[in-house]
C-alpha cells in the first residue's frame, strides 16, 4: 500500500494546479478532460472507494462538489453540470482510471460536444423497467 501511495498521482498532486481547497479535499482540473472545465474533487487522504470513507469526509466532500460546481456554472456560464463517481476495480489504473477516490465534476450545456459524441446514443440503451423486472430485482436486492 505504502508504494501505491508514493506513485499515487492524486496523493502526489502539484499545488500549483489546485483550483480549490478545503481541510480534507482538493479540486484540480481534469488531465484528460472531458469538456472544458472538468474538474475533480477528490479527498487529500488516499482512500481507493467511497465505502472505505468516513461520514463527515462524504459530507465534505458532497460540500465541495456543490461549491465546484455552482462555481463552474457562474465562471464559465454553463447551463449545468454532470456529477459522477466510478468505481471499478476491475480495470488496472491507466491514465484514465486512478485508484484514488475522487468525483467528476464536468461542466456542460446543452448538445454539448459529450452529448453529441456519446450521450445522444444513451437514449439506445436505457430500457424501460417492467414490472416482470422490477419484481426480480426486488426479490434480489431484498
Amino acid at each position: 500500500m505504502e508504494n501505491e501511495l508514493e506513485n499515487c498521482v492524486f496523493c502526489n498532486y502539484d499545488k500549483n494546479k489546485l483550483i480549490r481547497e478545503s481541510e480534507n479535499t482538493i479540486t484540480i482540473l481534469s488531465n484528460p478532460y472531458l469538456l472544458r472545465g472538468h474538474s475533480l474533487v477528490i479527498p487529500k487522504k488516499h482512500y481507493e472507494s467511497i465505502f472505505e470513507i468516513p461520514g463527515e469526509l462524504a459530507l465534505e466532500l458532497f460540500d465541495e462538489i456543490t461549491n465546484i460546481g455552482k462555481f463552474l456554472i457562474e465562471k464559465l456560464r454553463v447551463g449545468g453540470i454532470d456529477i459522477r463517481h466510478n468505481y471499478r476495480p476491475f480495470l488496472k489504473e491507466s491514465k484514465f482510471k486512478v485508484n484514488h477516490l475522487h468525483f467528476h465534476v464536468i461542466p456542460r450545456t446543452l448538445e454539448d460536444e459529450l452529448y453529441k459524441k456519446s450521450m445522444i446514443y444513451e437514449r439506445d440503451v436505457f430500457k424501460d423497467l417492467t414490472n416482470n423486472d422490477f419484481n426480480e430485482l426486488k426479490e434480489i436486492l431484498r
